[in-house]
């Protein structure tokens, strides 16, 4: 589980600060639509590259791989300080950046940070669909090597403790971040708006995950507890990948997953909207903070109570997680059903309607049960995201196929999250949003039933394991006592997964 651990901290001081800050309601920004138009840019460029990104990561290997996905961050920090000094014209090139930003579909997700800043200093929000274009090519490395080594890492026994013990770490970022950001707010008196410093807080942490990267090591390097080595190729070839990548649109199993990938996000959009227009600044920050709780509790109670549990055969293990991601989603749902029938966004339109609806404070008397709302909504969301992870590594051990798994699931995912932005950029409304989130997530699930069928208990017994001894064997036999990454594994060169 160390890697795991590793791969956590990476994500936990990258994409945890990220999520930080777009979590405050519309990233940190008072212009949801321009949010939106932001992040619409942002997944469409995440689901176009996120199709080849477990190819680059079987190519490259996965540290790399996760240090290309983190480099955006470093950048973020020379653009942090440019945007202070520098006064762009904005009218000329904000169409051509427009026009780039729609026709390439670029993305690297941390420059977003800097240009929320420049925006909020300068007001140019060219660079806001800028950062939005280029966050998709990190963004899918990332989260390609990050699948890879959750997958595939660790032993069959412990894939869902793997992903529970990832999202804790990982969330544990947006939920430091979130504080962070709720005490600045409460501080300056509560900003309608996430304040400069707020960004500012967030430097050192993503400069540690940075060099985090570093500290992954390569499939042919790691070595389980039960003396398997992950794989003794380190990396593959530009032929496999692409006939690889076609065998994923021929596997039924994948297409059955689909939906379920799909709209693993797409409920972002709404609830970042709805927590923009109906809650205050200081309340926003809270909801976040309730937002990273929630999936951290979701994430183990997924993990380690229900997806590993001993004394019961994996497929059942997986009938009972899909069982608990249901009824999670029917219950909370349902719940914010209820409230969200009682406005929508012409009731809290502050700028259109002189009647418009207060923003609702921590403070108020019926705060307890929208708090409570927010944080079973990434509860369950975080119970319905590890689904198709466990799902996927139960399929298969090996990491060349976990990575294209995991690149497909971060595409389509990533698609239905730019469509779910797009609707919300249009004033679609909220209740519309609601129905089409929750809709998405209820007809995902029969369709992960029949995946699930095709669980086997194990697939040691039809896939290669190659043993250290083994390795130390062939290298006895071939008369040579130089261990090679390609021949053979040192037991003490290599990190050991429990």
């Amino acid at each position: 589980m160390a890697q795991v651990i590793l791969v956590g901290i990476t994500c936990f001081a990258t994409v945890g600060m990220f999520s930080a800050v777009s979590n405050l309601g519309a990233g940190g920004l008072s212009d949801v639509a321009l949010s939106d138009t932001a992040n619409g840019v942002l997944y469409g460029c995440f689901a176009v590259v996120g199709l080849v990104s477990g190819g680059i990561c079987n190519l490259i290997g996965p540290r790399l791989t996760l240090f290309i996905g983190t480099l955006g961050y470093a950048l973020y920090v020379g653009s942090l300080w440019c945007s202070l000094l520098l006064d762009l014209p904005t009218r000329p090139v904000e169409l051509l950046m427009v026009l780039l930003c729609q026709g390439c579909r670029l993305a690297i997700c941390p420059l977003k940070h800097a240009f929320l800043l420049l925006y909020q200093t300068q007001g140019t929000g060219w660079f806001v669909i800028l950062a939005g274009a280029l966050l998709g090519i990190s963004a899918a490395l990332l989260w390609s090597a990050q699948g890879c080594i959750m997958m595939s890492y660790p032993m069959e026994k412990d894939k869902g403790k793997a992903f529970g013990v990832f999202w804790a770490i990982y969330q544990l970022g947006s939920l430091i971040g979130s504080l962070v950001a709720l005490a600045i707010n409460l501080r300056q008196g509560g900003l309608s708006t996430v304040s400069t410093s707020t960004y500012i807080a967030f430097l050192v942490i993503i400069f540690v995950g940075v060099a985090s990267s570093f500290s992954i090591l390569p499939p042919n390097k790691v070595i389980r507890a039960d003396d398997t080595i992950v794989k003794l190729n380190t990396a593959s070839k530009l032929s496999v990948e692409f006939v690889g990548l076609l065998r994923l649109f021929k596997d039924w199993r994948m297409v059955a997953l689909a939906p379920m990938c799909f709209a693993s996000n797409y409920f972002y959009a709404y609830l970042g909207a709805v927590n923009a227009a109906r809650f205050d600044g200081p309340t926003r920050a809270l909801n976040a903070t309730l937002e990273g709780a929630g999936s951290i509790i979701g994430a183990l109670f997924m993990g380690y109570v229900v997806l590993d549990i001993k004394g019961l055969q994996r497929r059942t293990r997986g009938y009972l997680g899909l069982a608990v991601a249901t009824a999670a989603t029917i219950i909370v749902w349902s719940s914010g059903l209820a409230w969200q029938v009682t406005f929508d966004r012409w009731d809290v339109d502050h700028k259109g309607n002189p009647n418009a609806l207060p923003p609702i404070s921590y403070k108020d008397s019926d705060y307890r049960g929208k708090g409570a709302l927010y944080f079973f909504y990434f509860f369950s969301g975080a119970c319905y995201l590890g689904l198709p992870y466990w799902i996927m590594s139960a399929l298969t051990n090996d990491p060349f196929t976990l990575a294209r798994y995991a690149g497909l699931y971060k595409a389509l995912q990533s698609a239905g999250a730019a469509g779910s932005f797009g609707m919300d950029a249009v004033a679609t409304p909220f209740l519309n949003e609601h129905l089409a989130s929750w809709t998405m997530l209820l007809f995902s699930f029969p369709l992960a039933y029949l995946v699930l069928r095709t669980v086997k208990e194990t697939n040691y017994d039809v896939e290669k394991m190659v043993y250290v001894d083994d390795v130390k064997r062939d290298a006895a036999e071939q008369g040579t006592a130089v261990m090679t990454t390609s021949s053979s594994v040192k037991k003490n060169d290599v990190e050991i997964v429990e």
